[in-house]
């Protein structure tokens, strides 16, 4: 059992400081190179490189102003998940383990509404991006989404006996 208590918040650290570290790195990339991933997001919200289907068209959103403004607040939400994670980073490096829990959950789930609803649900079916040979981001939102899931799911496993069983 001493070995669980002190292994399992080892690899919830590891876990949580590899996510920060990615996604400061994402958010870093999106703010000093801010044209590629703008061209990413008009071209899903555009869908002109989608099947072109009358029936599917009409959600396209070709507004610059709009597009950028989505793309912005696509930066500001991984800029807050990068904090908070790196934050929670700090916290499981201190061993204060139940706000280092509370805050790897934040993060994990910001991460998981981004990558899950935003680039799979909304940007995949919603806007058709599954269908773009050139413009589809679901491989590494997918990747983004499932790692974000293994460190929610490591942050939270008992470390042991004590948190195995509810107290009374």
């Amino acid at each position: 059992m001493t070995t669980t208590r002190h292994t399992l918040p080892l690899a919830a650290t590891v876990l949580t400081g590899v996510l920060a570290l990615y996604i400061t790195l994402v958010a870093f990339g999106n703010i000093t190179d801010f044209g590629t991933n703008q061209d990413f997001v008009r071209h899903v919200l555009a869908m002109d490189t989608t099947f072109k289907d009358d029936d599917l068209m009409w959600r396209a959103i070709t507004n610059k102003g709009v597009q950028d403004a989505a793309y912005v607040a696509i930066i500001v939400w991984e800029t807050v998940a990068a904090l908070v994670l790196i934050h929670a980073t700090w916290l499981w490096i201190r061993r204060d383990h139940a706000p280092a829990r509370r805050m790897t959950t934040y993060g994990t789930l910001m991460l998981m509404l981004l990558f899950g609803a935003g680039f799979i649900g909304i940007g995949g079916e919603w806007f058709a991006m599954w269908q773009s040979a050139d413009w589809n981001g679901l491989d590494a939102a997918t990747r983004v989404f499932l790692l974000s899931g293994v460190v929610l799911i490591v942050a939270h496993l008992p470390f042991g006996r004590a948190e195995a069983t509810p107290p009374r």
